[in-house]
C-alpha cells in the first residue's frame, strides 16, 4: 500500500509499473514486470497444469485487460479470444483462486433505480495491467492511465479493507441508464461514494453520477478523487487528490479521517 511505501510512494510509478514488492529497489522495474508476467503468469501457470492450452490462455490475459475496471461479459471475451465461454470462465476462476484477479458486484441495497447486472472486473495490481494491456496507435495513453487509476484505487481498498478487523462490503453502483459510481463502501460503522477520476480539473459533469447516487442515498458521503494537488468541496461532494488519499488510507482507520 502507498501507506506501506510514504514518502517513497510515487503515483506516476505506481500507474505505471505497480505496487509489486519484488519490484521494489528495482533499477529496472519493466524488466522485472514483463519477466514475472511471462515467468509466473504464463509458465507457472502451466507447469501447474492449470491450463491446458498456453497459447489461447495467453491471448486471453491480453483480451481479459480490457475488462479491466469495467463490466465483465464474458461472451464478448470469449469471442475476442475465440475460445469457448466456458473456457474463459475457467480462466477467469483460475486468476481468481491465485489471487490475481477480483470482482465487484453492484450495490443493491433499498435500490429506487433499475440496476447493471454484470460485475465489474479487476487485475490485482496496476503494474500487471499496464504490462498486459496491447498498446498501438488506436490506443489513448490517457484512457489506459485512467483505467490503470481506477485500479490502483480498487487494490488500495481491497487491501485496506481486508487488512482492517472492521470489514466492509466493496462494490460499485451503476444503473441501467449509465450512471456509475466507480466504489461503494458500505458497512456498521460507515458508508462511502468514491469516483475516480483522471484529471487535473474537475468539470460539473464529474460528479454528476455521486450527486444522483446521493438522492438515492443522502446518508452516504461521497469523496471524488482526482489528479490535482487541492482538497475542494462541490456540494456535499469532497474532491480530494489521489495521491494524498492513497498515502492517508491505513487499516482499521476509516475513510472519513479524508473528509476532515
Amino acid at each position: 500500500m502507498a501507506a506501506e511505501l510514504g514518502s517513497q510512494f510515487s503515483l506516476e510509478k505506481a500507474l505505471q509499473y505497480g505496487l509489486l514488492p519484488l519490484l521494489l529497489g528495482s533499477t529496472n522495474p519493466q524488466e522485472v514486470l514483463h519477466a514475472y508476467v511471462n515467468l509466473y503468469l504464463r509458465e507457472e501457470i502451466q507447469a501447474e497444469g492449470l491450463v491446458r492450452n498456453i497459447e489461447n490462455f495467453s491471448r486471453f490475459l491480453e483480451v481479459i485487460t480490457f475488462s479491466h475496471g469495467s463490466q465483465l461479459n464474458t461472451t464478448n471475451v470469449s469471442r475476442e479470444c475465440e475460445v469457448k465461454r466456458k473456457t474463459v470462465e475457467n480462466y477467469i476462476k483460475i486468476l481468481e483462486d491465485l489471487l490475481l484477479a477480483f470482482q465487484l458486484n453492484v450495490f443493491s441495497k433499498r435500490a429506487q433505480r433499475e440496476l447493471a447486472s454484470h460485475s465489474k472486473f479487476y487485475l490485482f495490481d496496476a503494474g500487471i495491467y499496464s504490462a498486459l494491456r496491447p498498446k498501438g496507435p488506436l490506443d489513448r495513453p490517457e484512457e489506459i492511465e485512467g483505467t490503470a487509476l481506477e485500479g490502483l484505487v480498487a487494490q488500495h481498498l481491497r487491501a485496506w479493507n481486508d487488512y482492517s478487523q472492521i470489514k466492509y462490503q466493496l462494490s460499485y453502483w451503476r444503473t441501467r441508464t449509465g450512471l456509475e459510481v466507480d466504489f461503494i463502501v458500505y458497512g456498521e460503522k460507515g458508508f462511502w461514494a468514491i469516483e475516480v477520476k483522471n484529471t487535473k480539473r474537475i468539470l460539473p459533469q464529474d460528479t454528476k453520477s455521486l450527486e444522483i447516487f446521493l438522492k438515492d442515498y443522502p446518508m452516504a458521503k461521497a469523496i471524488l478523487l482526482y489528479r490535482g494537488n487541492e482538497m475542494i468541496q462541490k456540494g456535499n461532494i469532497t474532491c480530494i487528490p489521489c495521491s494524498k488519499f492513497l498515502l492517508d488510507l491505513k487499516p482499521n482507520q476509516p475513510l472519513h479521517i479524508h473528509l476532515v
